[in-house]
């Protein structure tokens, strides 16, 4: 469990740089230059994401059980997860989903861990998606606050709604019909 919770606090401490101190991030990347920063971000969250892997899959071994979700959530949170992947490939495609959600990858990652909360109830889930979902809700509430960074520079169109939504809902299903039994070893349906 210290491994996931060693990994967590690595991968969100990076990804809070913002959050806590933009303009300390704005320094280091002055400083740095803009790519050896991001590389340097792209490391360390890499080493947090390896020690969250790790370590959720040693915690998997050993589960603690706080809670038993009704079976109706397990409904709920595929329901919940249909969304998620157009969000993540609207936030890199701008269009009308983009303009209406305004941070699609954030609103993502909340239903993901929401969806997942619902229906897991292990203490390394609630770790894990428990600390995903209170951390997007921090990083949207800042949101606010800070001057927006562009996060890609392709033009604005209708067109990327339809990729976006077309492309999200092939991974979705692919990701619930194969991927998540490959990637994870649990089957989300069946």
């Amino acid at each position: 469990m210290l491994t996931l919770i060693a990994g967590l606090i690595l991968f969100f401490g990076i990804h809070s740089l913002s959050i806590i101190n933009e303009p300390q991030r704005d320094r280091w990347c002055a400083k740095l230059g803009e790519n050896a920063f991001k590389g340097i971000f792209s490391l360390l969250s890499l080493a947090g994401l390896v020690l969250i892997v790790m370590g959720y899959g040693a915690a998997r071994m050993e589960p603690t059980l706080l809670y038993t979700p009704p079976t109706g959530l397990r409904h709920l949170s595929m329901l919940l997860l249909v969304p998620v992947f157009p969000l993540l490939v609207a936030t890199y495609l701008p269009g009308r989903i983009k303009a209406a959600v305004k941070h699609p990858m954030l609103v993502a990652v909340k239903l993901w861990a929401l969806a997942h909360l619902l229906a897991n109830g292990m203490l390394h889930d609630v770790l894990l998606f428990g600390s995903f979902l209170a951390w997007a809700v921090v990083d949207r509430i800042s949101m606010k606050r800070r001057t927006q960074r562009a996060v890609t520079k392709a033009t604005a169109s209708n067109k990327n709604d339809i990729i976006a939504v077309v492309v999200g809902l092939a991974l979705y299903v692919v990701t619930v019909l194969w991927a998540h039994q490959w990637l994870i070893g649990v089957a989300p349906v069946g």
